[in-house]
């Protein structure tokens, strides 16, 4: 019960690695609240999780944010742990990018998560904690994942500063970067058609020294104990949980 009475907001909590993180707050006590794009997803997510109340929010359209930090102050006056999971995949050799698939990218991955963290931090105070998905992508050189490798490892200079403005408040901001993994992203990747998931999923096994792809919990793990106050000595960190791609 590290998270009893704690107010938890997951971006990005109706599916995949949020889904998990949001299950696995709401099961240590937590008060917690996840967005998503897709309402089917966020009643299916709200269903399975005790407690948990949805919001449809998306990330890439900046205003929509603000509904939900209203609702959350509204319901608990503060935010103690926000985790920052959204993302969106495309890949696109370089002769082939478009500013628009650049843009749709960088508007989810990077800009949205951004500004998804600076409406949340008037609700969050000392003992906060911050935790961000990056993604291994962010240092690995593969063809075709120009975009999102970007917006990621832009994302991850922006998840230091954060750690450095806001340090002096008490507020931790940590990155956890997973490899490959079991979620429903990959089955909606821009640029990979639905008859090459299977061989984009063998790719990407093979890439792992584990020879398999994490799941969604194994990843949920690390981002709640970033979170809790077990790691409460540990602040701008990039966590890989990767099944050894970056380590090995």
């Amino acid at each position: 019960m590290r998270f009893k009475d704690k107010v938890v907001l997951v971006i990005g909590g109706n599916s995949g690695i949020g889904r998990a993180a949001a299950a696995g707050f709401a099961a240590e006590g937590a008060h917690v609240f996840l967005t998503g794009r897709s309402q089917a997803t966020i009643d299916e997510a709200v269903a399975a999780i005790p407690g948990a109340r949805g919001l449809r929010a998306d990330i890439a359209d900046i205003g929509s944010n603000d509904a939900v930090v209203a609702a959350v102050e509204q319901a608990h006056g503060r935010i103690d742990v926000l985790f920052v999971n959204a993302g969106i995949g495309a890949f696109a050799e370089v002769p082939q990018i478009t500013a628009e698939q650049w843009d749709a990218v960088h508007n989810v991955n990077l800009r949205g998560c951004f500004f998804a963290v600076q409406k949340a931090l008037p609700l969050m105070g000392k003992g906060g904690a911050i935790v961000i998905t990056g993604s291994v992508g962010a240092v690995a050189a593969v063809p075709g994942n120009a975009m999102y490798a970007a917006a990621k490892a832009g994302l991850r200079a922006v998840a230091r500063t954060l750690a450095a403005e806001l340090v002096g408040q008490g507020i931790r901001v940590n990155m956890v970067s997973p490899g490959p993994t079991e979620t429903p992203i990959i089955n909606r990747t821009e640029g990979v058609p639905a008859e090459a998931i299977a061989g984009l999923r063998e790719v990407m096994t093979q890439a792992v020294p584990m020879k398999r792809m994490g799941t969604p919990e194994e990843i949920a793990r690390p981002v709640l104990f970033l979170a809790s106050d077990e790691a409460s000595f540990i602040t701008g960190v990039d966590l890989y949980v990767d099944g050894g791609c970056v380590e090995l």
